[in-house]
């Protein structure tokens, strides 16, 4: 087998079971479309998914497994698993939506994905009789809150993980023609930082002179940092909004605050970045004389790509007739915490395109009327088969677990 060359050869003579993934999924198609539907139209933000935790665990128990509900300190994370022995294949699940326009991300797609590939694979496990493990696990709060860095630090991710797997809704035009799905990904690095500015109150109309207007500091770092925009590189993103403005008009702003992501191929360029914006802030400060202070969250890692998994999956997906393309090189100005999951065990992270309109992708309304359709929830269904295969692939068969090891052992090359 030869990584570098992202060409996979070898493996078991048997047949891959498509015949008993596609039958354990249709066993449960409804009870999945209703899981579909429910977490769309009612969005939660990160760490209040009520509705989602449960309405997953129930579905898990109805169908048998079970479940520990508020998993590793987690309200609403849930665990279930089946099968014993031999390597161990994670499905990622997560369900939170966007302030405002929903399930505009399509999380209520991953959930759906992450469940029936389980669904499938532990089936498969059972109808077989063939070593190994399979767990879904609930990731909450993707969107900015790090779930699935809190699941790592609590032993979420431990153990002889041969796989962590998951993909995520994007936009069909995006893809060229004839292709569903992108294997392997490259998503960049996020670092996340918020920053109070503090200053002094004063009568805006009788006495101004006597204030420090925090205001002024926060639409001074803004105007800063839309310069700096300017200067960086093509790969690099940095993006931000005023939490708080302050209160009313006729009182001097004493405090405001500012919450910034900024976006780099690699943590290392990130933190160059941050120190760069770090710079504004603190000019912000000193012109407006107010003081600051920064708040930080946990990173998002860039995502890394594991050959053996990518190319895997995407012949996987031939053999049902579905288009892949096995890698790009070209990264996406997203970020994940599945990244921080990458560099803790071998993980497959794909993206399927769903239909919508040319002018809608991923967090925008457009794009969480898309990801409530049933051509969308068919794509994900059709992806979750090839997740479920993946995943036998990888308990099955000791070269792909051990080139999957491999690739996730290299060196990452990019500093």
């Amino acid at each position: 087998m030869s990584n570098t060359a992202g060409v996979v050869s070898g493996g078991p003579a048997h047949k891959p079971p498509i015949d008993q993934v596609a039958a354990a999924i249709d066993a449960c198609a409804t009870s999945l479309r209703d899981v579909n539907r429910k977490i769309h139209d009612n969005p939660e933000l990160g760490y209040k998914e009520v509705t989602a935790h449960d309405t997953i665990s129930d579905f898990l128990e109805q169908q048998g497994f079970k479940v520990t509900r508020h998993a590793y300190g987690l309200d609403t994370s849930f665990e279930a698993e089946y099968g014993s022995g031999g390597r161990l294949v994670i499905f990622c699940a997560e369900y939170d939506a966007l302030p405002d326009i929903g399930h505009a991300c399509g999380h209520n797609l991953i959930a759906t994905s992450s469940v029936a590939g389980f669904i499938a694979l532990a089936e498969t496990i059972k109808q077989l009789g063939i070593p190994g493990r399979v767990r879904i696990l609930g990731t909450p709060a993707e969107e900015g809150g790090a779930g699935k860095v809190k699941l790592l630090e609590a032993g979420a991710f431990q153990g002889d993980v041969a796989a962590a797997i998951m993909m995520h809704p994007t936009a069909a035009h995006s893809y060229p023609p004839g292709f569903t799905a992108l294997a392997g990904v490259k998503f960049i690095a996020s670092l996340k930082v918020r920053v109070e500015f503090h200053g002094k109150p004063a009568h805006a109309g009788g006495q101004p002179w006597n204030g420090h207007n925090a205001l002024d500091a926060a639409v001074a770092a803004y105007t800063n940092i839309s310069m700096l925009r300017q200067q960086i590189r093509p790969d690099e993103r940095v993006h931000g909004v005023i939490e708080d403005g302050g209160t009313v008009p006729n009182v001097i702003p004493s405090y405001t605050r500012m919450n910034y992501y900024i976006r780099s191929p690699t943590v290392k360029r990130g933190e160059e970045l941050m120190a760069r914006v770090k710079r504004c802030f603190e000019a912000a400060a000193a012109a407006t004389n107010c003081t600051y202070n920064y708040i930080h969250a946990p990173t998002y890692m860039d995502l890394r790509i594991n050959n053996t998994l990518s190319q895997e999956f995407a012949k996987l997906m031939a053999l049902m007739g579905i288009k892949t393309i096995p890698r790009s090189e070209e990264p996406v100005t997203f970020s994940t915490d599945m990244g921080n999951v990458s560099y803790a065990v071998p993980s497959f992270h794909g993206t399927f395109g769903i239909p919508a309109p040319k002018d809608a992708g991923p967090h925008q309304p457009k794009f969480a009327e898309a990801s409530k359709t049933d051509e969308a929830h068919d794509i994900s269904i059709s992806c979750a088969k090839g997740m479920a295969l993946l995943g036998w692939r990888v308990l099955t068969d000791d070269e792909v677990a051990a080139g999957a090891m491999r690739d996730f052992k290299e060196k990452d090359s990019q500093e």
